[in-house]
This record gives C-alpha cells, structure tokens and sequence, in this order.
C-alpha cells in the first residue's frame, strides 16, 4: 500500500490497545478505511495518484498518498508532495488584492488603468473589483492564446505573452459588471497590480505576506518554469489510443491565475487561517468572502477567488484548479468546521466529485438525503432505442457560446463539445449525470422529441445554461465554397484558412490541425474546439468576415483577406 506511515502506525497501535471494542463493536469500517475505499483505484505501482487531506477545525485529521508522482522513476506520492494547482491558485492572488486594499494601498473601485495604464482604453472602466468576481468583460487569455496558434502547455506561456494579447484587444466580451464570466486575464492583471503596487513579484509579496507567516514552506508560485523544484508531482493524462499514461505537464512562466505549488499539507495551514485569521485578521477572512454583484444588483457566488455554493444542504466555499494532467480542488465546510483538499496529478481524475464523497463520509448524518442525480450517489438507468433517438442531435448554447451533440454510441450515449465526448450516465426521468465534466443536465420534451437542454454544475445548481435543438441543414458546394479563403484578426495577428474539399470545410491556422466545419443555419457553422462562427456579408451578399463565439471569448472579429 503507497500510503504515509504516520496514519497506519497509529491505527495499529489503536487495535493493538483495544483488540475488543475494534472486532465486537459490530461497528462498520471507520472513516479512514472508507476513504481508502474512494481512493483504492488509484492505490497502486502502475498509475498517477492523489494526495487528500481531512481538516477538522484547522487540523489535519486524516492525511493520506496514493499512486505514483513520477513514473520514469516509480516516485510515490506522499502528503507532502507538491503539486501544481491551477485554479486553485486564484485565492491567493485575490488574497494578496485584499491585503493591499486592507493597509490603503489601493482601493478594489480603482480603474485598472490606474495602475497598469497600458491596459487599452475600452471607453468602459473596468475597476479591480470588476477583475475578481470575473465580470470585466476581459477576453479569457487561454483562450486568446489557442486562438493565435499557442499549444496549452506545450508551448511556453510567459506574463509578457499574456500582456502582449491583452495590449492588443479592441472589445470585451460585455460591458464591465453587465455578466459573470469567467476569465483568467483578470487574475493575471491582478498579479501585475500586485507587482505595480508592492513593489514586488506576487512570488515574492505571497511568499512573505502569506506563505512563510502561515508555515506553507512548500508553497510558492512558480513564475520560472525551468526551476528545479524538489519533490513535485508530475501531471499525466490516460491515452487510449496508445493504452499508456502520457507526461501531461505545464509549461508557464505566468501567474496569478495559476501556477501555484503546494501540498494537502499546507493547504490545510491556509484552512486554519479561515479560522485564527493570522495573515489578515478578521477584516481579511470578511472581505476575501464577499461575493460580487452585477450592475443589475444580481449577486454572484464568485468572491475573491472563492466561490460559494452548497452541498446536500451544506454551505460551502472554494475553488478547483485543472491544467494539464492536474487537478485540484479544496472545499470548505465552514459550519461544520470540516474542509477536505484533493490533489491529483491525472487528467482523468475528478477532485470536485472526490471532495463531494469525502464529504459523506465525514459529514453523515449532517446533509440532507442524497439527490438520485448527484453523481456520487446516482445509480444507471438504461435508456432504450426510442429514448435515444428522441435527445440525439445538436443543441445550440448561447450560454456556453458553443455547440453540443448529443451522440448514440454502440454501448452508451454521449456529450460532445469543445473536442471531447463525455459519457452520460442516465439517472431516469430524462436527467443526465456526466461526471467527467462535472455537469448535469436535462432535457425539456416537445411532442416527439427534445427541443432544448438544460445544464449545470453538480456543485451548483443555479449555474443552468439553456442549448436548443437545431435542425440540420444542408448546403450545396457552391454555397459552402463562398465561405472558403483566408481570414485575419488585427487583433490576434494571425490568419485563419478555411478550405473546401469534396464538399467539405475546414478551417485552420498556426500549429493547428484543420477542423471541420459544420452548418448549423445560414451563415452560421461550427467547428469542434474552435467555435461557432457567424458570417457577415456586404450588400452585394459577398462574404467579408466571420465573428467567433468559443466559450470565454465573445464576438472576436475576423475579416476576410481573400
């Protein structure tokens, strides 16, 4: 068993101390067997792994390793393994914003030309407080990224590439504080205000302000990616194509949106602070759980790199993190005084959904009965041919900015968008689960068939996004060739192609295999892990140019160069 000895040496010596209680209690297993359990699939020589931590009023109560870190050299993970944390990363960068505005330093309502003037003029003023509960309207840099031709942690992401796209730009996505979306530019602005104010790196401002006064030695951002860094997992995903783990790493000198390291260990130091409030105080622990408000006065559940929700009738708050093959996820319980950290360094692994079971485990008895559709508890209901044929087809979402299909497969049925397909688990009465995704969803029926879909997060259901059926269509090779040329960005500095071949489009750019696209209406086509592109014509009914919706990035123009 991969596990860390401290744990198994002290359930020994409890069964050593009470043989008779342990085998005639007629108890079940404990708490720390049933975690165990969860884990066992990754308990094991041959495959990436997680590290978990319990806390419990700002102690570790159960901590625990399973799998390997490195594989070239059958490395275990351990409770002090590092991980690299994504997402995750987020509340520490609004927790440095935060203490900045505590001392008077700045103020969460100043312009974020204020401090970085070089942020273009979008005739709108987006405020700090706009860059953190991620409604400035600011295009998605991973995003922007992809577009130009970057390969996710393939390529090298810098700070000065992030700025470079930002300095460009010429729209947002939306008017400041007009909606919620999210967009990790923001948190990198916000490191870059850190640096501007501070005088220092937000490596350097975290590290002595948060970090060193909260014992977190292994914690720190990582804003070289070429440094050596002792004891650090490395993420991988699962190829089934080659049936072998493939090395899934980042490649970023970027921060503030992401690149922390740390453990489960001293994630729970940063869960006592929730509760003695050392780094701070309790103007802190106030402030950084203020959640935002739109211009409408709608408020969100997105605080400061925090975001609230519920769980089986619980209050909850935290975040997740995925980049490459990581995944972290770190929930609080704050009424129960329970916060449970999932670490993982495979692709394929789910922390949130982890969390949510560690969550029965050491909370039953507190939450409210299990939801048949929550993806811990819900059993499979088979559907028949009938049943498939009635929610099979595309669905257009406005909310996503994307489209989906719903797909029969030979044993299954599945969601496909942004590239990937994703199997859905039916949980009777028209409702999916699809855990991979962390999505559920359901469909609302018409007479014969369904006519839209409706889905959300597992973890929050009043995220729901409405897809609508859209009827295919069919377009002659004449009407499809007036699509076909090059196609520029000013903004992006790059050129998109799109080609017709035996009555096929496609599109491509820079480092990108072609995609094909697919009609969905008239001047409306789509293409997997690109978006969904709408054509604009002169008044001669020539093609000038395409808009491209593709989740975090909204109505980037694109005109025609030939």
């Amino acid at each position: 068993m991969l596990r860390t000895s401290l744990i198994e040496k002290t359930v020994v010596a409890l069964c050593v101390c009470l043989p008779v209680f342990a085998q005639d209690s007629g108890l079940g297993p404990s708490p720390e067997e049933r975690v165990d359990e969860v884990f066992s699939r990754w308990d094991t020589t041959t495959s990436p792994g997680c590290a978990v931590s319990v806390v419990k009023n700002g102690e570790i109560v159960y901590k625990q390793a399973y799998g390997i870190a490195n594989l070239d050299h059958d490395v275990p993970v351990r409770t002090d393994t590092i991980f690299h944390v994504a997402s995750v990363s987020k509340e520490f960068t609004a927790g440095a914003i935060a203490l900045l505005a505590i001392e008077g330093q700045l103020s969460l309502d100043d312009p974020v030309r204020k401090h970085l003037p070089w942020v273009p003029d979008f005739g709108h003023t987006i405020t700090i407080r706009n860059l953190i509960h991620h409604n400035s309207g600011i295009r998605d840099q991973w995003a922007l990224l992809e577009m130009t031709g970057w390969r996710y942690s393939r390529d090298l992401i810098t700070d000065d590439d992030v700025i470079y796209l930002i300095k460009r730009q010429r729209d947002l996505n939306f008017l400041p504080g007009e909606r919620y979306l999210y967009s990790n530019s923001g948190y990198t602005l916000m490191s870059q205000i850190v640096k501007a104010v501070s005088g220092q790196s937000l490596r350097e401002f975290t590290t002595g302000r948060i970090f060193e006064p909260l014992g977190m030695t292994r914690t720190h951002f990582r804003d070289d990616f070429s440094e050596i860094v002792k004891g650090q997992a490395f993420g991988y995903r699962w190829d089934d194509e080659a049936s072998a783990f493939r090395l899934s790493v980042t490649n970023f000198d970027t921060v503030g949106a992401t690149s922390l390291l740390t453990t489960v260990e001293d994630m729970a130091r940063w869960d006592r602070n929730f509760i003695d409030a050392t780094v701070g105080g309790k103007e802190l622990l106030d402030l950084i759980h203020e959640p935002g408000r739109l211009n409408s006065g709608e408020q969100q559940d997105y605080a400061f790199g925090l975001v609230h929700g519920a769980y089986r009738g619980l209050r909850t708050v935290g975040h997740g993190g995925s980049d490459a093959g990581y995944r972290s996820h770190f929930v609080r319980f704050p009424d129960q005084g329970y916060s449970f950290v999932v670490l993982c360094n495979l692709a394929q692994t789910n922390p949130a959904q982890l969390t949510r079971e560690l969550a029965d485990i050491y909370l039953e008895g507190r939450l409210d009965p299990a939801d048949s559709e929550q993806p811990a508890t819900m059993n499979a209901v088979a559907l028949t041919d009938e049943e498939v044929s009635h929610i099979e087809g595309v669905y257009w979402s406005d909310g996503f900015a994307s489209v989906l299909r719903i797909v029969r497969q030979k044993n299954s049925v599945e969601l496909s968008f942004g590239g990937r397909n994703f199997e859905m688990i039916h949980t009777g009465n028209g409702r999916f689960s699809v855990p991979p995704a962390d999505l559920l969803l359901r469909f609302e029926p018409a007479a014969h068939r369904a006519e839209r879909a409706l889905f959300w997060f597992a973890d929050d259901p009043s995220s729901i996004e409405e897809a609508d059926r859209v009827p295919p269509i069919e377009l002659s090779e004449s009407s499809l060739g007036e699509f076909a040329g090059e196609y520029q960005s000013p903004e992006l500095a790059v050129t998109y192609h799109i080609d017709l071949n035996q009555g096929q489009l496609t599109i491509h750019w820079l480092k990108r295999d072609p995609s094909k696209l697919t009609p969905l209406a008239e001047d409306l086509l789509t293409a997997d892990g690109v978006g969904a592109l709408r054509f604009q014509r002169d008044a001669s009914g020539q093609v000038t140019g395409f808009t491209l919706d593709s989740g975090r990035v909204r109505n980037f123009r694109f005109e025609r160069a030939r």
